[in-house]
């Protein structure tokens, strides 16, 4: 077999607004076979620039695009076609939207393989280790304690493990997200988990400390990338002075960003997303040195069912899975880009089985989205 093409399809809504939404629009990679057999995938990221790394014409061995580099080789050669990706695109940079696209055709290069042995893809990756997985809603933080409530009410009769509540308003006014926080958990009552992400919105460490103390009163579960990602030692002091966990892992982009993260008690628990750390591939990886620090993953999923397909064969092969992210945000794409939705069930997701990713790409939403 034999890859033959590569495409980069963009797909956005009519309106897009700047809140944080990634959900608004997406890039598809298809990675086409001489057998007919086409791999599918999606990518949260910048989609022009994703498409752009794709489709490039080559400047000279250290900066090729991505298609030029893999059309004639054996798809089924996953990890050899990786390191490749890497080695000629030295140029156009080590991580950020080049490695989001290395991310995404590396799903794809899985979602063959699948398809071609007739199996799910977390029988390749190391095999079931649950069949469902808990699911927790994910949603962007409103500006009033009203809508706070609202959506609470709305979201939480599906049976949710939890909810999180992320970007938005978030860190910019300490007083107003306890005020929000609060009145999350008085909405949520006293059973369920409260989750919240701050979006490297904090500047000053003291105040991100006395806030997460003040979470502390509100059971908050954890708290997500409180600062940029390059400030590991605010990571490691603030994890060491409060009670609630610190998580962080959607912004990094390689393995040894993650075994740093690890090595120096950055976090509580690792949030990898599936097509930003350098796909499947690299997620194996990043699972191996988890296990050995005992420390829990879970993914970063805040996209269309179809980057949530790759996401649940990885949680499948996740011995130490807790919980699904579920975007929450209701928008066009992230309902309909496959033939058939992945929907909550008392709480609990299920994860497909059929071979490759096991869904299927609703072609009515693309031509009617693609730019």
């Amino acid at each position: 077999m034999k890859i033959t093409d590569i495409e980069a399809i963009i797909v956005r809504q009519p309106e897009i607004s700047l809140i944080g939404d990634g959900t608004q629009d997406s890039v598809i990679i298809l990675v086409h076979t001489d057998e007919g057999i086409t791999g599918i995938s999606e990518v949260d990221s910048a989609p022009f620039l994703v498409k752009a790394a794709i489709e490039m014409p080559d400047s000279h061995s250290a900066c090729r695009g991505l298609k030029n580099i893999l059309v004639g080789e054996d798809p089924m050669d996953i990890e050899r076609l990786w390191d490749k990706m890497y080695q000629f695109t030295y140029y156009q940079g080590r991580g950020g939207a080049v490695m989001h696209a290395i991310s995404g055709i590396d799903m794809a290069l899985w979602d063959i393989a699948g398809k071609a042995l007739g199996k799910p893809v977390h029988k390749l990756i190391g095999g079931c280790c649950q069949d469902r997985i808990p699911a927790y809603i994910s949603i962007l933080m409103p500006e009033t304690e009203e809508e706070v409530k609202r959506l609470v009410d709305y979201h939480m009769v599906q049976g949710y493990t939890g909810i999180k509540f992320g970007w938005g308003s978030l860190g910019q006014d300490s007083g107003k997200d306890i005020a929000l926080i609060r009145a999350a958990r008085k909405a949520l009552g006293p059973d369920k988990k409260l989750m919240i992400d701050i979006a490297m919105g904090w500047e000053d460490y003291k105040i991100a400390l006395n806030t997460c103390h003040a979470f502390e009163e509100y059971d908050v579960f954890w708290v997500e990338e409180p600062f940029r990602v390059e400030r590991k030692e605010d990571f490691r002091k603030l994890r060491s002075q409060v009670a609630l966990n610190i998580t962080a892992g959607e912004e990094l982009s390689h393995i040894d960003e993650f075994d740093s993260y690890i090595r120096e008690g950055c976090v509580d628990i690792l949030q990898p997303d599936m097509s930003r750390c350098g796909g499947l591939t690299v997620a194996r990886k990043i699972r191996d040195l988890a296990v050995k620090a005992g420390i829990p993953i879970i993914p970063h999923n805040f996209k269309s069912g179809l980057l949530m397909s790759a996401t649940l064969q990885y949680i499948a092969a996740l011995p130490n899975a807790l919980y699904l992210e579920y975007c929450g945000q209701e928008t066009v794409l992230s309902r309909s880009l496959i033939t058939e939705p992945i929907y909550v069930k008392d709480g609990w997701v299920t994860i497909p089985q059929r071979p490759g990713f096991g869904v299927e790409l609703n072609w009515e939403t693309v031509n009617r989205y693609r730019i």
